[in-house]
């Protein structure tokens, strides 16, 4: 499993019904792209949830690595650069994964991210990361990841309904979830 995600910030009057109607015509488009496990199309309104910003910020589990790189070098990422710009793409290596109730569409997000100290034991930390995965009868999907260039760990969850007040992490809404190998991502540790 491959994590990724890029943020575009907008400005602070931006209507963000661009990007919700955005998302209503374009978001089905990813509904059966191979190696895609799911998509998650977030954003955040400035002053709601305590966002200080408007960002639209698609977060992505990868089934196959194959399939993120044809989403990139694709005609669906070359679209997005053309209207906002080429974003960085961050990009986390999967470490495991926890399943809740999918039975109803998720309509909230968290992604919570903290730098590993030198002195920790990369291992430990994704150990306890996985132990401490939420098992709140609100989740749909909860995902660990890693960034080895920045040592990075990465815990993201999807939620129906509000994300939990005590979970940590940026809040998203989710406008629209794309989830064609959803099922295809194992449970559990991922090694």
């Amino acid at each position: 499993m491959h994590a990724m995600q890029y943020e575009i910030t907008l400005p602070a009057d931006y209507d963000m019904g661009i990007i919700r109607k955005r998302v209503a015509d374009k978001g089905h488009l990813l509904d059966a792209y191979p190696g895609l496990g799911l998509k998650a199309y977030l954003v955040r309104e400035r002053g709601q949830d305590g966002s200080p910003v408007n960002q639209y910020a698609p977060f992505y589990l990868w089934h196959t690595a194959e399939g993120m790189n044809s989403f990139l070098w694709g005609p669906g990422f070359r679209g997005l650069s053309n209207d906002f710009g080429r974003p960085a793409v961050r990009h986390w290596l999967g470490a495991g994964l926890a399943e809740g109730s999918r039975t109803e569409a998720p309509t909230s997000a968290t992604r919570a991210t903290v730098r590993l100290p030198e002195t920790a034991d990369p291992a430990e930390a994704v150990e306890r990361a996985l132990a401490e995965l939420p098992t709140n009868p609100a989740l749909h999907t909860a995902a660990v990841a890693v960034d080895p260039s920045r040592w990075e760990l990465l815990r993201f969850a999807l939620w129906r309904g509000p994300a939990p007040e005590d979970e940590p992490g940026t809040r998203y809404q989710v406008l629209h979830l794309s989830r064609p190998e959803l099922d295809r991502l194992p449970s559990g540790r991922h090694w």
